[in-house]
Order: C-alpha cells, then sequence, then structure tokens
C-alpha cells in the first residue's frame, strides 16, 4: 500500500462488464480481487454498512454470486479487506521506522507514517476504527501495530533516550493521542490544524520524554 499516495488497490474493470470465467485453480487470484474492489469502495463510501457484495461484483466485473463463493456474507469481506489492509499499512510502518538511524527517529517516523496513512485514507481509518463491525469484532490483527509501537519507546528507554518506565503504557498514551488527532483531523478537517509532524514531535516529547531535534 502506497502510502504516499490515494490507494491503489487494482482498477476497476467497469460497471457490471462480462468478465471471462477465472482459469481452473485461480480461485485465490479472484477472492484477492475481491478484497481490492473492497477496500476501493471502502475508502470511498468511509462505511462498512455503506458496501454492498453486488458494488464489489459491478466493480470488477463479475457475478454477485462468485463474491459468495469466497465470502458468506458482508462482515466476512470487510474483515478479510481490513485484515489485509492491516497488514500492508504495518509492512510499510516497518519499512518507514527502519530508514531511520537512531531509537528516536524510528519511533518519529512509524508515528507520522501512521498518521500520514490516515489522513490519505480517511475511509479505510473510519472503517478500521470507528466503524460498527469495529464495534461487534475483536480484530486481534490490530494488535501487532500497539506491540510494535511498544517495542519501539521500549527501544527509546533502553538507549537511554526516554526516561525509564512502563514502555506498554507509555505506548498506550502515545497511540491515544495520535488516533484522537487523527479521529479529529478526519472528523472536523476544518479545525485550524497545526502541520501533523509538529504535533506528532509534541506527543513524543511529553509522553515519551524523548528529545524531538
Amino acid at each position: 500500500m502506497d502510502m504516499s499516495s490515494p490507494p491503489d488497490h487494482g482498477a476497476p474493470r467497469g460497471n457490471g462488464g462480462a468478465r471471462g470465467r477465472n482459469p481452473r485453480g485461480q480461485g485465490e487470484r479472484l477472492r484477492e480481487e475481491i478484497i481490492t474492489a473492497a477496500l476501493v469502495l471502502l475508502d470511498e463510501l468511509a462505511d462498512d454498512q455503506a458496501l454492498s457484495l453486488r458494488a464489489v461484483a459491478r466493480h470488477i466485473g463479475i457475478a454477485a454470486t462468485s463474491v459468495y463463493i469466497h465470502f458468506a456474507d458482508r462482515d466476512a469481506l470487510v474483515l478479510a479487506a481490513l485484515e489485509r489492509c492491516h497488514h500492508d499499512l504495518v509492512r510499510d510502518i516497518d519499512q518507514a521506522e527502519a530508514a531511520s538511524p537512531d531509537p528516536v527517529a524510528r519511533l518519529r517516523g512509524r508515528t507520522l507514517c501512521l498518521g500520514r496513512w490516515a489522513h490519505e485514507h480517511s475511509g479505510l481509518y473510519k472503517v478500521m476504527h470507528e466503524s460498527t463491525l469495529n464495534r461487534r469484532n475483536a480484530m486481534a490483527f490490530k494488535q501487532s501495530l500497539a506491540e510494535r509501537t511498544t517495542a519501539a519507546v521500549q527501544r527509546c528507554m533502553d538507549a537511554g533516550l526516554a526516561p525509564a518506565g512502563d514502555a506498554e503504557a507509555v505506548s498506550l498514551d502515545l497511540r491515544a493521542a495520535v488516533h484522537g488527532s487523527v479521529s479529529m483531523r478526519v472528523n472536523q478537517p476544518d479545525l485550524p490544524w497545526p502541520p501533523l509532524e509538529d504535533q506528532v514531535d509534541r506527543f513524543l516529547t511529553k509522553l515519551v520524554g524523548v528529545p524531538v531535534s
């Protein structure tokens, strides 16, 4: 998933245009195309309840019955789409972190990457964190981001760059601040928001206790 540009999970195939049958053994490929289409539409709709399996089918030019072969209902498809979205987001955040030379810069890099992704993919962010499906399902796959942030905070503490303490509690404070800022930016875009970088730097200084140059 490209964090610096709008999502491009796959080009639409038209509004219900005919599509040839997948060759034998390519059912998994069709499943991935269905998930890709669902991600595109969810980012546009910003609401899992507004998504229909028929709309997904039209997006890639297949019969709606083909979607039901792979997903029992809308919730099953949305969960699969969000899991893939989260997997790609974790990968890109890890890459952003790896590009930085020291623990503080790495923590800052991953935090900014998450904030920028949420700004650029506000529809997916809302479905991931604010949807009715999110309230009904645990979505255990989301825990990996929390664990990685805690590990990044711990590295700052171990290097003597942040005060020693409970890395998990500090990580929770940081994530709460970042998600609060992101959610407000998504839902109240007309407020006089400062640059995200400046706000993240304040969070890192006040909540983690690291110097940010």
